[in-house]
């Protein structure tokens, strides 16, 4: 493969190639927090998502909502010992549901075979534990998505936004410098993950946690509601400093190739790729 070309490509699992709308990790994170009295709304929730799952409870507390209403009930503030008991309790209620919210989203496999053909390899992070993967990777299967690699947190010792899950993607590819890499997902985190990493990164708004809808409230909701959502999300992407977003990952290849036409250009003027 040419020097200025695409090698790798990282995708997210829920909200980006699973998980139409991030729906599971919402929806156990209520669960589990209003089991203990705290009330959160799904903004709320989903404003860290992306994260690995113990971090994303922590930065949940730390919210005034959630540290106001664990004192009120508690009488006292919260401890790493309350993020451990309530971690414990989001992985075995995702265990027992996670397989029901894993269909593949509309466009992921025909869009991995494009670039399969293209010679791309296909890499994973996300912010789920290995044990809970290979849940969503079995139905994943069944429904046509099958990644060559997948890195999870405690396979690097670290989530996002570090990006070493994203450069064990890169050893186990063989695919450097990380301007040959791509990393695609449907959260701030998945952008701040690849930024700190010094690849490309693409967030999609289809889907996506970042756009906040349901398939069925995509179906049924006015297109004015539906764009704005799409803008909301495409803010988000925005501001943690997305190369490119686009709507649906079916437009990806087409973001190769623009990548790719970047790269060669810097190449043949001398200047080096910022990336």
């Amino acid at each position: 493969m040419k020097e200025n070309s695409i090698g790798l490509v990282v995708f997210d699992w829920a909200g980006t190639t699973v998980d139409y709308g991030c729906i599971a990790p919402l929806e156990v994170f209520r669960r589990c927090f209003e089991a203990r009295g705290i009330f959160l709304s799904p903004e709320e929730i989903r404003k860290p998502m992306g994260l690995e799952k113990k971090d994303h409870i922590r930065t949940l507390l730390e919210t005034e909502t959630a540290s106001e209403q664990w004192r009120a009930r508690y009488g006292k503030e919260w401890t790493e010992e309350d993020v451990q008991a309530i971690y414990e309790s989001f992985e075995e209620m995702l265990k027992n549901t996670v397989a029901e919210y894993s269909q593949v989203i509309p466009g992921v496999e025909k869009t991995v075979k494009e670039l399969r053909e293209k010679g791309i390899r296909i890499g994973s992070s996300t912010g789920y534990t290995r044990e809970i993967m290979e849940i969503v990777m079995k139905e994943a299967k069944k429904g046509g998505y099958e990644p060559d690699f997948l890195v999870t947190p405690q396979d690097v010792n670290g989530g996002r936004p570090a990006p070493f899950m994203i450069y064990e993607n890169m050893r186990l590819a063989n695919v450097y410098p990380p301007c040959r890499v791509v990393k695609v997902g449907d959260t701030a985190a998945d952008i701040l993950e690849g930024r700190s990493g010094s690849v490309w990164t693409v967030g999609i708004l289809e889907g996506s946690s970042a756009a906040a809808m349901t398939e069925e409230e995509r179906r049924t909701l006015s297109a004015e509601e539906v764009e704005k959502r799409k803008d909301h999300a495409r803010k988000i992407y925005e501001e943690a400093g997305a190369d490119y977003v686009i709507d649906s990952i079916l437009e990806l290849p087409l973001i190769m190739e623009k990548i790719e036409e970047r790269m060669e250009q810097e190449h043949e003027t001398g200047k080096k790729s910022f990336l």
